[in-house]
């Protein structure tokens, strides 16, 4: 049956501050009266104190039992902090217990909950005669079962704990979710809530170390592929330090995609640690001497590596000197006679095969293409071939036999069947000369023009025909302006001013104006005068004085030069020069006569429009009639160039092609057909027929 237990009367009160000052005050060890105790609980250290000494302790114990005793209730007494007991102090208080009656001696241990309930046990049972003799426990055997319950519990608890795998957990959060459980709840009762909570923050710090060793054996795996990025150059760093070779890699393009410099250091102290979707390694992990080792190991597999290429490439070089390898010839022939060379040591087996499976490439290609040509030399041998039937078995008997005499047709021994079929195909060429029968395969002639026709020519003329139709309805003109110390952008300024938001009003109708004045003397003008986005209908070219108009005219040249070299831009070629002269703002200049007759043999020369200054124009450097004037040669330039008075070139058919040209080339010449072809590709007045 439980006993309640309740000690309501203090008998003294000692605060903190008066530690050591005990002696200044009343010591009254039983209170005067009745007393209303049914038992008392007698404790004594048996452990070493601090200065103190254990007779006066038991002297003092010896003079509180007689008062006890006289009240003539149970007494037991506790011999307290027997996990750190001193032997000779226990056997003087068992000593001391023997000598009077009834009086039980249990040893205890608040710190590891041993016997501390056994003492209020056995003091109930002295109470309560009708419960019998009260069992007392030897300190080393309940420590032992106290021990036994602990380690279990501990077990359970910890078992408990292991299941959190995040370590943000809290001890708040976990603690609410786990208090109804059971082992939580025993554990708690042995041990305490302090004790729970350090298990559970050591737990919760070796998930978090776990997850950054994972992390940092994940960066460190990375980290290889990371140098072979940024330092894949073994002459520049065969001979850096790591240190060295850090600071090459922090200048590299590619470096903040590989790495990641973090503000504070060191990188597993900041929340870097839970950024698992950036694969970019933290700088700062680099001054390990992990990743040092990773580095070094770098250098030695771009040395081994570099070493492994060479003898690749020595083994290779033995192979091409060794007369008797045949086309072929199986790798296990030839193993015996290359199996004491340096190089074969070196390199593995599969290297040694790669390296052979080249080398065979190479001879059964160079011995197809000689035996090829034996065909073609011995040509008699396929006159008299019927035309529409293979040949016989007799005759393809009499061609082998004259052939077998051939070194280039024993070359192929150990290939017959590609032989034959290499043979059979020439024959089948020899008399249907086609695309399909053709030796070069993808390199014929013929599949080349094809692709060439039908890919160039025709994607020409849908190109020429939507700037058919944009040229008629043409309602933006793009102005190139070329001149020498800012009259370039004067000009422009003065369209501008004429125009109203862009919009130009000329012969009754409205043209949108997008114009780009360039300074001749920029070194990008011939960047910026023809690109994706701004394809000019004219330039105008400006001048006032004898040297801007010769230094226009340098720059018309070469702007021609230019576009005779683009051949992806042929309408470049086409763009039309306008010669404008600027008057000069000082003065009727005496110049005046010799610029505009300067300027007119010049366009004369270069077959474009000349535009006049004006009289009446002084003191502006333009006149409006002058833009006009130029904006209207222009439009007639653009409406010459592409013909928009007649109708739109349709596709024609081959009957009714303008010319028709029959032209020979061999399949396996050394040029290009686009080579052949640019005569007409580039041609301005050549549309193309039907495909092929």
């Amino acid at each position: 049956a439980a006993s309640k237990l309740q000690s309501a009367e203090k008998l003294m009160y000692i605060c903190t501050d008066q530690l050591g000052l005990e002696q200044d005050f009343e010591q009254k060890q039983m209170p005067e009266g009745k007393l209303n105790i049914d038992g008392f609980l007698l404790c004594i250290d048996v452990s070493q104190g601090c200065n103190r000494k254990f007779d006066d302790q038991l002297k003092f114990v010896n003079n509180l039992y007689i008062q006890l005793s006289k009240s003539k209730k149970p007494i037991v007494i506790a011999a307290t902090k027997c996990d750190e007991c001193v032997d000779h102090y226990l056997r003087e208080v068992q000593a001391f217990a023997s000598n009077k009656k009834n009086l039980v001696v249990v040893e205890t241990s608040a710190r590891f909950n041993v016997n501390v309930e056994t003492c209020f046990t056995a003091l109930v049972q002295m109470m309560d005669k009708t419960r019998g003799k009260p069992k007392i426990i030897p300190y080393l055997d309940a420590y032992k079962t106290q021990r036994q319950l602990v380690v279990t519990a501990t077990d359970k608890f910890e078992k408990l704990v292991q299941t959190v795998r995040d370590y943000h957990a809290t001890w708040k959060t976990v603690s609410n979710k786990l208090k109804n459980h059971p082992d939580y709840e025993e554990y708690i009762n042995l041990e305490g809530t302090k004790k729970a909570k350090n298990t559970f923050s050591k737990h919760i710090e070796q998930l978090k170390q776990e997850h950054i060793r994972k992390r940092k054996e994940e960066y460190i795996n990375a980290l290889p592929r990371a140098l072979n990025t940024l330092l894949s150059n073994l002459d520049e760093i065969e001979l850096l330090s790591w240190s060295e070779a850090l600071k090459v890699m922090e200048k590299r393009p590619d470096f903040q995609s590989c790495f990641v410099v973090l503000e504070k250091t060191p990188w597993d102290e900041t929340d870097h640690i839970d950024k698992v979707n950036d694969r970019r390694i933290p700088f700062d992990l680099l001054s390990t001497l992990e990743a040092e080792k990773v580095y070094q190991n770098h250098v030695q597999h771009l040395i081994s590596e570099k070493r492994r290429v060479e003898m690749k490439e020595k083994f290779k070089k033995t192979l091409e000197k060794i007369q008797f390898i045949s086309p072929g010839q199986p790798w296990e022939e030839v193993l015996c006679f290359v199996v004491e060379d340096e190089a074969f040591k070196y390199i593995t087996d599969a290297d040694s095969k790669e390296v052979y499976g080249r080398h065979q490439k190479e001879i059964v290609e160079k011995a197809k293409e000689e035996f090829q040509e034996m065909l073609f030399e011995h040509s008699e041998l396929f006159y008299d071939l019927d035309l529409n039937a293979t040949p016989s078995t007799d005759k393809m008997s009499e061609i082998h036999a004259v052939l077998s005499e051939e070194p280039r047709y024993k070359a192929l021994q150990k290939l017959a069947p590609d032989r034959e079929s290499l043979l059979l195909k020439h024959i089948g060429f020899v008399y249907h000369p086609t695309k399909e029968t053709c030796l070069s395969g993808q390199n014929c002639m013929d599949i080349k023009v094809e692709e060439l026709l039908a890919n160039s020519l025709l994607q020409q003329d849908h190109g020429r025909s939507n700037l058919y139709h944009d040229s008629a309805n043409i309602d933006k003109i793009n102005l190139f302006i070329l001149g020498k110390d800012g009259l370039a952008q004067e000009l422009a300024n003065e369209i501008r001013t004429q125009s109203t938001d862009d919009e130009y009003a000329l012969d009754g109708k409205i043209y949108e104006l997008d114009l780009r004045p360039v300074d001749a003397k920029s070194p990008y003008l011939l960047t910026q005068l023809w690109t994706s986005a701004f394809k000019p209908h004219g330039c105008f070219c400006v001048f006032n004085s004898i040297e801007s108009l010769t230094f226009i005219g340098e720059c018309i040249a070469k702007i021609r030069a230019e576009a005779s070299q683009i051949r992806r831009d042929k309408y470049m070629a086409n763009l039309s020069f306008t010669l404008i002269l600027a008057n000069q703002r000082d003065s009727v200049s005496k110049n005046l006569p010799i610029l505009r007759h300067q300027g007119q043999q010049l366009a004369n020369k270069l077959q474009c429009p000349f535009v006049d200054v004006p009289a009446g124009t002084y003191p502006r450097k333009f006149n409006e009639a002058q833009i006009k004037q130029a904006l209207r040669g222009v439009l007639e330039a653009v409406k010459h160039n592409f013909d928009v008075v007649s109708p739109v070139p349709t596709i024609k058919d081959l009957s009714e092609a303008d010319l028709r040209i029959v032209m020979c080339a061999m399949c396996g010449d050394p040029f290009s057909v686009d080579l052949i072809l640019s005569p007409f590709l580039d041609s301005h007045s050549c549309s193309a027929a039907q495909a092929g």
